[in-house]
This record gives C-alpha cells, structure tokens and sequence, in this order.
C-alpha cells in the first residue's frame, strides 16, 4: 500500500507520474521512437537547470531532501498547477511551498455565485492588501457602494484611516483599528505579499498617525478575533450588530471571504427588509466602506 511507502519513494514516484504525462514534441524534443510515453529524465532536467544524476537519484528516492529551489524549478519543467506544486513540496519538504501572491486575478464567475448565494447576508472577497474585489447586493447596502467607486479606492484599510466617515461607523474605533492593522499584517505575510503591500504601508504611514504607530506595535491578532461580533452604524437602520467571519478560499491564498452574518433575529430582519427594498429605492451605503 502506498501509505507504508517511505516519502523517497513516494516523490520518485510521483515524479515519474507527471513526467510520464507530458508530451515532448510540445517542448521541441526529438520526436523519436520512445520506450515509455513521456519526457525522459534528462530532459526533465534540462528543462530544471539540474544535474541530470541528481534528477535520477530523486526518482531512485536517494541523494536526501531536494531544496526548496530544486522543487520549484522542477514543478515548472514539468508544468504543474498549483496544487501539484503543493503535493510536489510535501512530498519533497513536508511542508507545502511559500505562498506566491497573485495579485490582480479577479475572481471566478463561481465565487461571485457563491457572494450572491449568501444575500441578504453581506459578503465580499478582498485580497492580501484589503482590495474588494468582489461583494454581494448585502455588501452594496449595508457596507459599501463598491460599484460606484474607482478600483483604487475600493481598499478597506484607507477608508478606515484615511474617511472621517469610517470613524463615525465603529463605536469603538480604536480597537477596530488596532484588530485590522495586525490581521492585514497576518494576511499579507501568509499570501506571500511583503513587497506588494509596502507601497500601502508608506502611504498609510505617512498619511495617518494612528496607522504609523499601529503598524510599529508588530501585533499579529488573537485567534478568537478572526471571528467577532462588529457593530456598525448604518446611516438608515443605525447600529445593526453582525457576526463577522473570515474564511480561506480555496486554492487561492491571496484571497478571503468576509461574511457579516446578523447577530441577532431582530439585526437579521432588519437587514433582510432593507436589502429586499428594490434597487431604485433601497439607499446604497455610498461612501461607506467598512472592514
């Protein structure tokens, strides 16, 4: 059974999996009669920029733990995805790879399914430097006019730091800040995206006091405050109390889902009237963008 195989061996098999999958007349190799389908070895690792010795003893499960550089430049000669990259590192490492931060995808018409699905309940997903890029009708009514404001402006922690109108939302901003501050240091370093979010970190930095000197703090957030009850003034229904929730999405660690599910009965009636109301009735938070 192959759960009883050593991790050598179980590399070296999967290794010949994937080279077994490719064919080499799409990378320009001869295309010669072959013994086994697939890409030989050397060619695997020609493609790597490796010892073609040091690619077999892999296969053969010898020659010890492959560097985190080998694997990367051995998962692209041999194309995989990303959740191949990722078994690749488990099975090489036993640990998945760095995150690689991929920053201006969008999401997929299934995610925005997914957004929609959860109405009258707000939800959006944000990337690593707190851009929405995606919301439900929820989100329009109860948070933030998304559709109405520039790309650039649609990033939460601006609103927070830099719109007097954000302050006016939380009764407790402080702590509303200090929370954000370390979840958007927490996110960005888990989506590999340091570099991408220091251009935000300096503009914040110079522009907000408050910002400034959060960030130097070096806080990371508690656990129990990834999920926490947020209160917020609505400029109609005033303060509605909500749930608020942050979830992976799958395959994509650039990216999180943010739920603000009603905290009470009467919250959730409340809410469920208002975003009912048809469109051309209904008040948009315009202007408001609350994280």
């Amino acid at each position: 059974m192959s759960e009883h195989l050593a991790p050598e061996t179980l590399l070296g098999t999967y290794l010949k999996d994937r080279r077994a999958r490719l064919d080499p007349g799409a990378f320009g190799f001869p295309p010669e009669r072959r013994r086994t389908p697939g890409l030989r070895r050397e060619e695997v690792a020609q493609r790597a920029s490796i010892s073609p010795t040091w690619y077999t003893w892999l296969e053969q499960g010898r020659g010890g733990a492959p560097s985190s550089d080998v694997l990367d430049r051995i998962a692209g000669a041999l194309m995989l995805t990303d959740t191949e990259r990722e078994h690749l590192f488990l099975l090489g490492l036993g640990r998945p790879p760095e995150a690689r931060y991929r920053k201006n995808e969008g999401v997929t018409p299934r995610l925005q399914r997914v957004l929609d699905a959860l109405d009258p309940t707000p939800a959006l997903i944000r990337t690593a430097t707190w851009d929405v890029l995606a919301w439900n009708r929820g989100s329009a009514v109860m948070l933030a006019d998304y559709a109405a404001m520039p790309p650039a402006e649609r990033n939460m922690l601006r609103h927070l730091f830099l719109d007097p109108r954000a302050r006016a939302a939380h009764n407790h901003w402080d702590s509303v800040a200090r929370f954000v501050v370390s979840a958007f240091r927490l996110d960005a370093a888990r989506a590999g995206a340091a570099a991408d979010v220091e251009p935000l970190v300096e503009e914040l930095s110079r522009l907000s006091p408050e910002f400034r000197a959060l960030w130097r703090e070096n806080e990371l957030p508690a656990a129990i405050h990834r999920e926490m009850v947020k209160q917020i003034n609505h400029p109609v229904l005033g303060p509605v109390g909500f749930e608020y929730s942050t979830f992976a999405v799958d395959g994509r660690t650039d990216l999180s889902l943010l739920i603000y599910n009603p905290a009470t009965l009467r919250d959730a009636q409340r809410v469920a009237a208002l975003i009912a109301t048809p469109s051309d009735e209904a008040p948009l938070a315009a202007g408001r963008l609350i994280p």
